[in-house]
C-alpha cells in the first residue's frame, strides 16, 4: 500500500491543528490558529490514506463480512478487536513482512523475519526449503520496538512455534498435533493445553482459535486480493477477529497465531504437513 501524499494532516498528538507529512514522515513543522512554528514529535503512525482506508474496509466488509465500527481498541495488537494482516507484495519472497491495520486503516504493528543469512536467502531463491528452515520473526509497535518474538525451528512432520515477550521470556508454544488432515495446533503453556489453532478447511486458509473450554475466542480469515496477485505474488492477506477479551498468556498466544499464520504454521504446507 502506498504512504500517503505530502501535505497538511491533522496532527496525531491532538495537541495541534495540523502537521507537515512529507511523504514519507512526520516533520516537526505545525499549524495552530494559523500560525504555522515548529514542534518535535514521538515516533506516530502516517496519517491514513484514502487508499488504504478503501482497501481496509474492503477487505473487512466484502472479504471478511465484518460491518465497520465493530469496535476500537487502544491502537495495539492486544487491544484491537480486528486486526487486519496484509503482506508486502513481492514475486519472490526471501525476507516475509507483514503490516497490521486496525479496522479504521491505520497501521499499529509490523512483522519482520529477522536473523537471516545470506546463504538461507540464497536457498529460498532456488527453491521451496522453508520447511527446513527456522524462522524468526518479530512484531514490533510503530516505534520499532518488538511486542512479540516468535521462533518456529526446522521442522520435520510437524511444527512448533515458540512465543516470547521481551523482558518476560517464553510465554507458551504452539504444537502441532496432527500431520495429516486439517492442522491444528495447541496452545501450550508447559505441558498444559490452554487453546487450540484449528484450520477450517485443508489448504489452511481460514481457522478457528478456541480456549480451554472449545469456545471460539478469535477467528482468521483469509482475504483474497484476485485471481492474479494470487496467482503471481507471494502475498497473503488476513483479517484476525477477536471476539472477547482475553487474559495472558492465552491473549499473547492468540495473537502471535494470528500474525504469523502464513510464516510460522502455513508457510511449509506445501511440504509435508
Amino acid at each position: 500500500m502506498s504512504t500517503p501524499q505530502s501535505g497538511w494532516y491533522t496532527d496525531p498528538t491532538g495537541t495541534f491543528e495540523q502537521r507537515w507529512w512529507d511523504g514519507q514522515k512526520w516533520t516537526d513543522a505545525v499549524i495552530n490558529a494559523g500560525q504555522q512554528t515548529t514542534s518535535p514529535l514521538p515516533t506516530a503512525a502516517p496519517p491514513v490514506s484514502a487508499a488504504t482506508t478503501g482497501k481496509v474496509q474492503r477487505q473487512l466488509a466484502e472479504k471478511a463480512g465484518i460491518a465497520p465500527g465493530t469496535g476500537s481498541g487502544g491502537g495495539t495488537v492486544f487491544t484491537e478487536p480486528v486486526l487486519v494482516v496484509n503482506q508486502k507484495v513481492k514475486l519472490i519472497e526471501l525476507t516475509n513482512e507483514y503490516a497490521v491495520y486496525d479496522q479504521n486503516g491505520a497501521q499499529i504493528a509490523s512483522v519482520t523475519e529477522v536473523g537471516q543469512s545470506v546463504l538461507k536467502k540464497i536457498v529460498r531463491f532456488i527453491g521451496e526449503y522453508d520447511q527446513f528452515f527456522t524462522h524468526r520473526l518479530e512484531v514490533r509497535d510503530l516505534a520499532g520496538q518488538p511486542q512479540l518474538l516468535i521462533t518456529r525451528p526446522a521442522k520435520f512432520l510437524k511444527s512448533k512455534v515458540i512465543v516470547e515477550k521481551p523482558g518476560v521470556g517464553e510465554v507458551g508454544r504452539l504444537v502441532q498435533l496432527n500431520a495429516i488432515g486439517k492442522i491444528r495446533f495447541g496452545l501450550m503453556v508447559g505441558d498444559r493445553q490452554i487453546g487450540e489453532l484449528r484450520a477450517e478447511n485443508w489448504r489452511a486458509w481460514d481457522f478457528s482459535l478456541v480456549d480451554e473450554s472449545g469456545t471460539e475466542v478469535a477467528r482468521i480469515k483469509k482475504t483474497f486480493e484476485g485471481l492474479a496477485k494470487t496467482m503471481f505474488t507471494s502475498a497473503d492477506n488476513y483479517v484476525v477477529r477477536l471476539h472477547q477479551e482475553l487474559e495472558e498468556p492465552l491473549l499473547s498466544l492468540v495473537v502471535a497465531s494470528a500474525l504469523t499464520v502464513d510464516t510460522a504454521l502455513k508457510q511449509d504446507s506445501r511440504g509435508l504437513s
